[in-house]
C-alpha cells in the first residue's frame, strides 16, 4: 500500500512518557516500512493546559531517543512562529461555519455538572437541541447533530476497511468550546487534512476520537478524512492501568534522571510491545517491531 505521510502529534499538557514513546516509534517504524514522511505536529492551541517545559520535554525526548521527522517545528520559539495551531485559527472558524450554515450544530449551555448528573456515565444525550439557544450567544459550546443509526467505515491498516456508527459517548461531540476555541476533534482534522496526512496511527483507547473525527469529516466539502488510513495499536498498561502523563515514574525526564541511558528506555519500551531482546537503537527497533506485527496479523487476521 502507498502512504505518504504521518505525524507525531502530542498535546503539551503533560511530561512524555513511555507510552508516547512507545506510539512514536510505530508510527516511524510503520513510516520507514512505508517510505512515509513523518511530521511533529504538537496540539498547542490549549493555552490553559500547555506549558513551555512540556514543549521543550518533547524535544529533548525525541533527540535524547534520536526519533526522526522531517517536517515541523525543531524548538519553541519555531513552533509559536511557524508551527503553532494559532496560525491556523482562519481555518478552523472557516469550517465551523460551514457547520453552521449548514445547520449541523447546536448551541448547549449544560455544565459538566449537569452533564455528570443526567447520564451515569456522564456522557451528553442531547438536551439542548430543543432549546434553540442562538449560536451567537456568550459562554455556549457548539455541538454537532450527530445521527447514531447512520453506518459508515474508516480504512484500516493495512487493508481493510471496518464499519461503525458514531459511539453513544461521542454523541453530540464539541467543536467549539465554550470559550470561543475550537474543539479538539475540529482541529486535529482540519490539521490532518491542511498537512497532507493520509495515516493515522494512536492508541485503542482513541478510536471513539478517531470515530468522530471520521464522522465531523464525512460532514464536511470533499469529506477530507475520507482516503486516511487508521492504525489503532494495543493500549500501553503498567498493570492494570493506562500509561498516562500522571506515571511520573514512566515520564521519560524522570527515567533520564535516574540514570536511564537512551538503549534502556528503547528496551523497556520494546518489552511493552512483547519485544523480549534488548534494543539499542531505532534501527534494531523497527525490524524487531515489524517483525512481531507481522506474526500478530498472521495469528489474528481480520
Amino acid at each position: 500500500m502507498y502512504l505518504r505521510k504521518t505525524r507525531l502529534a502530542p498535546t503539551p499538557s503533560g511530561l512524555l512518557h513511555l507510552g508516547n514513546v512507545v506510539s512514536f516509534l510505530i508510527t516511524v517504524s510503520l513510516a520507514k516500512k512505508h517510505q512515509a514522511k513523518i511530521l511533529l505536529r504538537i496540539d498547542d492551541l490549549d493555552l490553559k493546559r500547555m506549558r513551555a517545559e512540556y514543549v521543550q520535554d518533547i524535544f529533548d525526548t525525541l533527540d535524547f531517543l534520536e526519533i526522526p521527522y522531517d517536517e515541523g517545528p525543531r524548538s519553541l520559539s519555531d513552533l509559536q512562529q511557524n508551527h503553532s495551531q494559532i496560525h491556523r485559527l482562519p481555518h478552523y472558524r472557516q469550517l465551523l461555519d460551514e457547520l453552521a450554515s449548514n445547520q449541523l450544530v447546536f448551541a448547549c449551555n449544560c455544565s459538566r455538572k449537569d452533564i455528570r448528573e443526567s447520564h451515569p456515565k456522564g456522557w451528553y444525550g442531547g438536551q439542548c437541541r430543543t432549546k434553540n439557544i442562538p449560536l451567537s450567544a456568550q459562554g455556549v459550546a457548539w455541538r454537532l447533530k450527530t445521527t447514531g443509526d447512520r453506518p459508515l467505515s474508516m480504512k484500516q491498516y493495512p487493508e481493510a476497511r471496518q464499519g461503525y456508527r458514531i459511539p453513544d459517548s461521542m454523541d453530540f461531540f464539541i467543536v467549539k468550546k465554550k470559550d470561543g476555541d475550537p474543539a479538539y476533534q475540529l482541529t486535529s482534522l482540519a490539521d490532518d487534512h491542511h498537512y497532507g496526512i493520509d495515516f493515522i496511527v494512536r492508541g485503542q483507547d482513541l478510536w471513539e476520537s478517531s470515530c468522530a473525527q471520521s464522522y465531523l469529516s464525512s460532514l464536511l466539502p470533499g469529506d477530507p478524512l475520507s482516503n486516511t488510513t487508521f492504525f489503532h495499536h494495543p493500549l500501553l498498561l503498567d498493570g492494570k492501568r493506562k500509561l498516562s502523563k500522571s506515571a511520573g515514574a514512566l515520564a521519560i525526564r524522570s527515567m533520564r534522571k535516574s540514570g536511564m541511558k537512551k538503549e534502556a528506555i528503547l528496551t523497556k519500551a520494546a518489552s511493552f510491545l512483547g519485544i523480549q531482546t534488548p534494543v539499542r537503537s531505532l534501527e534494531e527497533f523497527i525490524p524487531a517491531y515489524l517483525y512481531r506485527l507481522e506474526n500478530l496479523n498472521r495469528h489474528n487476521p481480520e
